[in-house]
């Protein structure tokens, strides 16, 4: 179960961190990034599989492509960031995980308005009294 292995690595972190912090608390940190690129790479397989799977089902559904690598890239930047914004709460530095949330929240919406503008064209082929 690849779940008991990810718990491990996360436990293993934090009785290191805890033991670190106090000879050398400033080296913590560096054992939080180790343990999440540790489950990050544990986890490649299963990223790589979803993302297979989404794209075999949008050919399907005959879904745009280019719609599907957005989400995808969306999805890729929600999770980097809530790592980031995580990573600078531990180190206790909560001005800057607030920037990290907020540049990503803004790189989400720049990345989000091809959908946002083909949900409109797609409305108003619908709907053609309504313009904007």
């Amino acid at each position: 179960m690849d779940i008991v292995k990810i718990i491990g690595v996360g436990f293993i972190a934090v009785i290191i961190s805890i033991i670190l912090k106090q000879y050398r608390p400033e080296f913590a940190i560096y054992i939080a990034i180790i343990a999440g690129i540790i489950i990050i790479f544990m986890l490649s397989d299963k990223i790589m599989q979803i993302i297979n799977e989404i794209n075999r089902i949008s050919q399907k559904a005959n879904i745009n492509t280019k719609f599907i690598g957005i989400l995808l890239k969306i999805t890729g930047i929600a999770i980097l960031s809530e790592y980031a914004v995580s990573l600078c709460k531990d180190a206790n530095e909560n001005a800057i995980a607030s920037k990290i949330d907020f540049g990503g929240k803004i790189i989400i919406i720049a990345l989000s308005l091809p959908i946002i503008q083909a949900l409109m064209e797609t409305t108003i082929k619908i709907l053609p009294w309504l313009r904007f």
